[in-house]
Formats: C-alpha cells, sequence, structure tokens
C-alpha cells in the first residue's frame, strides 16, 4: 500500500469515529427498546389513571351519602369536632397513661423485673407455644411497649439462635398478640372495667396461643425445609440484657424519664388512627343528636350504617361475643388498623351506656391480640427477611383475634355463674 492510499485511510478514519459510531449504533438500540416498552409504560398509565378514578368515585360516593343525609356544612363541622374532641378528650388521655406505663415499664426493665418475669413465664413457653423458653422475653417487652420490640429482639443473634426458622417467623404473631397490653388494661382500668380487663388478657393469651400455633403449622405445611435452626452461631444468654450504670438513684431516674420519653413517641404514633380511623368509624356507628333525629353538627354525629348491617346478624355476634349492641362491632374493626384508634372508642361507648364488662373483656382481648396487625406484619416480616409468609400470618392472626374476643366472652360468662 502506497503513501497516498495510508493518508487517504487515515483521513477517513479522523473523519468516522469509532467510538461515535458505536455510541450511535448503541444510542438507536436504546430508542427501539424504549419504543418497544412504551406500550407497558402506557397500560401502566392508564391502570393508575382507573384507579384514580375509582378512587374519586369512592371518595365522593361515602362523603356525598353522608353530606346528603346531614347537609354538607353540619357533615363537615361534625367531622371536625369529632377530631378535636377525640384528640382533647381521649388523645391527650391515652398519651398520659402512655407516658405513665412508658416510665413504669422502663423501671421494672431497668431493675430486673422483666427478666424475673422472663423466667417465671419460661417453662410455660415450649407447652403452650412450641418455643424456647427465652420467647418469653419477648411477651413480656411487647406487653410493655408495642409491637415492634420484637422485631429488636428476634434480630438479635443471642435470641434467635435458639429458634428454629419457623419458630422464628411464628414471634411475629405472638409479640403481636401482646401489643401495647399494659396501655390497653390500664385505660379500661381507669374507666372503671378493671375485672372485665383481666378475663380480656386471659382471651388474648387464648388467642395468642392459636395464632402461633396456626402459623408454626401453616408454614411448616408449605416449607418443611425451615424446620432447621435459624443460626448455628455461638452466643450467650447473658448478652440479651438492659444494663446500665450509675449509682441506683441515677438509674431510677434515667429509667424513669426515659420509659417516660418513649411513652411520648407510643402517644404521638397513635394520634394519625385516633383522629382518622376512629373518626370515620363514629360517623358511620351513631345517628343524629337532636331530639327529633336532626342533625345538629355536632361532635360523634353520623349515618349508623356500621350499626345497621351489625343489627342485621346481630345474633351472630351476641352468640359469639355477647354483644348487646351493633354499634360495639366498630371496636374490633378499628382494632384491625390500631389498638390505639380501638380504645378512642370506649369513652363515646361508655357514654352512650352500651358497653359493660363483658363488652370490655372481648375488646382487650381482641384489642391486644390484633394491636393493628394488619399495618404491622408486614414491616414486621419484611425486615426478617420473610416476606413470602405475609399472608399466612394475617390468615391465622385473624383466626386467633376471633378466638381471643369468643374466649374472653364465654370465660366472662363463667365466672359471672360462679362469682
Amino acid at each position: 500500500m502506497d503513501e497516498s492510499s495510508n493518508k487517504h485511510r487515515n483521513n477517513l478514519l479522523s473523519v468516522l469515529n469509532p467510538f461515535e459510531v458505536f455510541r450511535h449504533h448503541e444510542t438507536a438500540e436504546t430508542k427501539q427498546k424504549k419504543k418497544g416498552n412504551r406500550p407497558s409504560r402506557f397500560k401502566f398509565t392508564t391502570l393508575r389513571s382507573f384507579e384514580a378514578l375509582i378512587f374519586l368515585v369512592c371518595f365522593f360516593a361515602f362523603f356525598g351519602l353522608l353530606a346528603y343525609r346531614m347537609t354538607l356544612p353540619k357533615m363537615l363541622n361534625t367531622f371536625m369536632q369529632t377530631a378535636y374532641q377525640l384528640l382533647l378528650e381521649t388523645v391527650f388521655y391515652i398519651m398520659a397513661i402512655c407516658v405513665l406505663m412508658g416510665a413504669i415499664s422502663k423501671l421494672l426493665t431497668e431493675f430486673g423485673v422483666v427478666r424475673l418475669m422472663e423466667n417465671i413465664l419460661r417453662p410455660l413457653m415450649k407447652p403452650l407455644y412450641n418455643m424456647p423458653g427465652v420467647a418469653a422475653l419477648g411477651a413480656v417487652m411487647t406487653f410493655l411497649s408495642d409491637n415492634p420490640a420484637i422485631i429488636s429482639l428476634a434480630k438479635d443473634n443471642n435470641f434467635a439462635r435458639y429458634f428454629k426458622k419457623y419458630q422464628l417467623v411464628s414471634l411475629t404473631n405472638f409479640g403481636t398478640a401482646f401489643g401495647m397490653g399494659l396501655v390497653v388494661i390500664a385505660f379500661m382500668t381507669g374507666k372503671g372495667y378493671g375485672s372485665g380487663a383481666l378475663v380480656g388478657l386471659l382471651g388474648a393469651i387464648i388467642g395468642s396461643i392459636i395464632s402461633t400455633r396456626l402459623m408454626q403449622r401453616f408454614t411448616l405445611k408449605s416449607y418443611p425445609e425451615m424446620d432447621s435452626p435459624v443460626t448455628e452461631d455461638e452466643g450467650t444468654e447473658q448478652n440479651i440484657s438492659f444494663k446500665s450504670e450509675g449509682s441506683v438513684f441515677q438509674r431510677f431516674l434515667n429509667a424513669m424519664l426515659d420509659g417516660g420519653k418513649s411513652g411520648v413517641g407510643i402517644g404521638v404514633a397513635i394520634i394519625p388512627g385516633v383522629l382518622c380511623i376512629s373518626t370515620i368509624v363514629m360517623m358511620l356507628t351513631f345517628g343524629p343528636a337532636g331530639e327529633n333525629g336532626e342533625y345538629l353538627g355536632k361532635a360523634y354525629e353520623g349515618v349508623p350504617i356500621i350499626t345497621w348491617l351489625a343489627d342485621k346478624v346481630n345474633f351472630v355476634f351476641k352468640g359469639l361475643f355477647g354483644f348487646e349492641n351493633g354499634a360495639l362491632v366498630g371496636f374490633p374493626i378499628t382494632a384491625l388498623g390500631a389498638v390505639g384508634a380501638a380504645i378512642g372508642l370506649v369513652p363515646t361507648f361508655d357514654a352512650a351506656g352500651i358497653i359493660n364488662n363483658n363488652a370490655i373483656a372481648v375488646f382487650t382481648a381482641m384489642g391486644m391480640c390484633w394491636s393493628g396487625y394488619l399495618s404491622t406484619h408486614t414491616a414486621m416480616l419484611d425486615s426478617l427477611g420473610y416476606r413470602k409468609l405475609i399472608g399466612k400470618a394475617i390468615g391465622a392472626h385473624t383466626i386467633g383475634g376471633l378466638c381471643a374476643g369468643i374466649a374472653a366472652h364465654w370465660l366472662w360468662v363463667l365466672l359471672s355463674m360462679i362469682f
């Protein structure tokens, strides 16, 4: 090849940069892929549009029904007045209980009472729950605080090494059944229904056994390979501790203040549930406040759809739970989302004169056992890495909560006959 040919070739390469050619080629492929994905992206946006349309229809149908019956100004006033009264009369009361119970629970933890309770309950874990004895610590911690306390324990290798995999995932059902138990019992006792609350605690324990055992059965049936230890790592139970340093007075003061601060967190966390969920439930539970069936725009008025539906099948609820009024069904329905919101209904039920110790026993049992599990089970199992078991956990806990309410009712009937 002569010199002129080489020169001509170099000039040509300088014009046609091979990297530029490759980049243009790659861009063309990318554009082709984008063009190929366009129908699926269009389908997604179309589905989102339908979802928005369906939501708007349901939203305006719901509030339109309320406005049609109550008139729009009175409906809006009732909506805001109910939330405001719940905030003043219920939320702050619950928050005060949470702060006090948080301080007490922290003191019990700081000075070893939690460990003592764990040791007392330890022998019951295997025969009742098919769990290692250390699981008692999870029950005590969630009872004194809330459901998420079980997550930190389950992620601790010193704690988890005692479990098989199917037992570890059943901790979700086990721990949830005792969530906010101390707050619920203290609240019910403060309203003058202490005996009903204690019977409800027994009902919650029965429901927790059923829920935990069912979860283990469902898990092993679908995933037999989970009948194996969580980890082979060495650990020591002594490392699952709550030690702190300082004088007795300093430990007492720090525990009380730290516990109270955690109680504030729980109290704040229940505000959205009480104000949003309880307001809606009440507006679907109680009727007009006027003497002639007129709406006055006051708090706790509404269109009693839940009560009307429950009264149609009240023989079922009366037979299972002993409910004398269909409006009481609002409590377990609300407890599915948040037990804090559910106990916010109690003062209004009490003022209306439709509750008794039997109802409180059922409320306590189902409130503790369910305690917002629809929202917590998903997050808890996801954090433990077992998202595939969410459906089984929810199914088992639904059955357990219903059994807790039924057990509480019939336990109260039995105790009433004896005493």
